[in-house]
């Protein structure tokens, strides 16, 4: 089982991944990008802004991703992997180019290796508006409430555009009720 968590910054990935990692403790916990040494060395260069252009931006994550795939995803796969993001995050993001060519070259760095279960932590407007303005932001929360609005849309078409098994969860739901959902959608 493949599962992944998705949404935009400050939708609470990390508060269930603590959770799940309590309840599934025999999991595979991973991330993206990041999670092998050439990974952490593109995503330092790509949050570092080394890349100029969007599009040599985007293949440093395409290379983090194929890397994961290969060093932590399959060799894996026959066991529980609980990652945070994935290639859902990787197509969203790239919003430079139309979402079909970067999901053509996504499934290319993955092998079409796609997870088995996708949660999407989901925010209103409004309430992304409350929990940003609680928090000193990174450079791509600094970029604004309608560009991260316009990601949480990409990636919901992504997800459909790949046919994933998914669940959309409110964000603004109380932590045990979405924990309890992620749960059952994982159990289910």
């Amino acid at each position: 089982m493949y599962v992944v968590i998705e949404g935009i910054d400050t939708a609470g990935k990390s508060t269930q991944l603590e959770i799940l990692s309590k309840k599934f403790s025999n999991a595979i916990f991973t991330k993206e990008p990041g999670a092998t040494k050439l990974g952490s060395k593109l995503r330092e260069m790509a949050l570092n802004g080394e890349a100029k252009s969007k599009i040599a931006e985007m293949f440093l994550f395409l290379a983090d991703r194929a890397e994961h795939i290969e060093e932590v995803i399959k060799p894996n796969i026959d066991k529980m992997i609980i990652s945070d993001r994935s290639v859902i995050s990787g197509i969203a993001y790239a919003s430079s180019l139309p979402i079909e060519v970067v999901t053509t070259l996504n499934l290319i760095a993955t092998e079409n290796t796609l997870p088995s279960h996708t949660i999407l932590l989901e925010l209103s407007k409004d309430e992304l508006t409350k929990r940003l303005g609680n928090k000193s932001n990174d450079s791509i929360e600094s970029r604004g409430i309608d560009y991260l609005i316009d990601i949480q849309n990409r990636m919901k078409k992504t997800i459909d555009l790949l046919s994933l098994n998914y669940i959309f969860i409110d964000a603004s739901l109380s932590i045990e009720e979405i924990a309890k959902r992620i749960e059952d959608f994982i159990n289910g």
